[in-house]
């Protein structure tokens, strides 16, 4: 039986990725601009990014006032609740910035440091995907229609389609192109979507074999790697770790293990 506090976060979740990509879908204004860089000059802000932001931490403040926050545009309260709110308003900011339809809200909701709820909405592509844990994965797509998630049937790693992505600083970049170069080969092929929460998400889909990134930071994880834990894919990162900066993977049994010790072998967790 599904926690009630678990399922009154989950419904707070999914209003708030409905609002907030309604907002970002509807409300984008033709002459959008950059408002802000972060890690590098090509590390974009938008208004928009903190319009959601402050549309999905008004609302969460105004149902739960003593639950924590951590938000990508900088939104910190430790909270008292036990419960803390991880939220990237704006997950693929790039691709939104120019007009590409892979972005998305990224909303989960830990309790006492561990991820119970997660949420993740892609508007241009009408799916919200959702999982508690405990309660496997779901996405909800047009029309409402809802159905469960499972992640693909293990492939030979020789058979597999990979996503990634590659940080903003140069120097990072620069070796992440380096490690992608030497797993092409061994790979059916590599993707690079521009969202960490829409590729965790596409690997729960079974649209994806595996997914791995350096430099993700918790908001960027935390809602897809719950999902995609609750699709039936395995998730980490370095040998014995949990995903985190150095490295995150998620990817269906039976290509985790080989994926992630190819990724150790290559040293894609440092320069």
């Amino acid at each position: 039986m599904t926690d009630p506090l678990h399922t009154e976060l989950l419904r707070l979740a999914e209003e708030a990725a409905r609002r907030a990509g309604d907002l970002l879908r509807d409300g984008r204004p033709a002459d959008l601009v950059v408002a802000a860089t972060k890690s590098s000059p090509i590390d974009v802000v938008t208004e928009m990014d903190l319009a959601a932001e402050k549309l999905i931490t008004s609302l969460i403040a105004e149902r739960r006032p003593d639950d924590g926050l951590l938000g990508e545009e900088g939104a910190a309260s430790a909270g008292s609740s036990g419960v803390r709110w991880v939220i990237d308003p704006l997950d693929g900011t790039v691709n939104y910035l120019y007009g590409l339809p892979t972005w998305s809200v990224s909303i989960a909701a830990e309790q006492d440091g561990e991820t119970v709820v997660g949420v993740v909405a892609i508007p241009l592509r009408g799916e919200t995907y959702h999982a508690v844990r405990g309660g496997g994965a779901w996405v909800t797509g047009a029309g409402g229609h809802e159905r469960a998630l499972s992640c693909r049937p293990a492939a030979p790693l020789d058979q597999a389609l990979v996503s990634t992505g590659f940080n903003y600083v140069t120097e990072v970049r620069t070796h992440q192109a380096d490690v992608a170069q030497r797993l092409i080969p061994l790979l059916r092929d590599i993707r690079r979507g521009g969202s960490a929460a829409v590729d965790l998400c596409d690997v729960a889909a079974g649209r994806l074999d595996g997914y791995y990134e350096r430099g993700l930071h918790p908001w960027d994880l935390a809602a897809g790697d719950l999902i995609a834990r609750e699709a039936g894919a395995l998730t980490g990162g370095r040998p014995g770790e949990r995903p985190g900066r150095d490295l995150a993977i998620a990817a269906a049994p039976g290509v985790f293990e080989p994926l992630q010790r190819l990724l150790e072998d290559l040293g894609a967790w440092h320069d």
